[in-house]
């Protein structure tokens, strides 16, 4: 494998702090709501947003599957607010970012999401598109609306190969 070669790895909490928050309820304490016929997790990941008039939004995605190994070329940032992505189907999908390197971002970082398994990127963090793979796949997604620019997309001169494990 060359250098603009990376292999995805699990997402772990601990390993995917540095960018964002996992979201899934291993490890929460649900409470019981509705007469104790439902467990709410609460508070699973923060949704921060910056700017006069901005507010939090929720929305849904369905999105086409990517082929693997993916050629990333395209990773953004969103500087007013942070996002959430929250798997509606069972299935894993592909988590790419890549830290800050004096504005630009740096190697990327790539993880497999368990089934189940969100992922909320923490303000102004580089991360790959939405990324299913082998079927499309729907997301609920909790985002930053309102005015102001919330986007910036960086293109590598050379893609980068990420792979999935094993």
């Amino acid at each position: 494998m060359s250098g603009r070669s990376v292999t995805a790895q699990a997402l772990t909490r601990e390993a995917f702090a540095p960018f964002g928050t996992v979201i899934d309820k291993d490890g929460a304490a649900p409470r019981p709501m509705n007469a104790g016929k439902a467990r709410r997790f609460h508070d699973l990941a923060r949704i921060d947003v910056a700017g006069e008039g901005a507010q939090v939004v929720i929305g849904l995605v369905e999105a086409e599957p990517y082929p693997v190994p993916l050629a990333l070329s395209l990773v953004e940032r969103h500087p007013l607010g942070a996002q959430a992505f929250l798997p509606l189907d069972d299935a894993p999908f592909l988590v790419v970012v890549c830290p800050d390197e004096g504005g630009r971002p740096g190697r990327p970082q790539a993880f497999v999401t368990a089934p189940g398994q969100g992922v909320a990127y923490a303000m102004n963090t580089w991360h790959g598109v939405l990324t299913p793979f082998g079927a499309p796949q729907a997301f609920a997604v909790v985002d930053r609306g309102g005015p102001g620019v919330n986007l910036e997309e960086y293109v590598f001169e050379e893609p980068w190969t990420i792979h999935l494990p094993g």
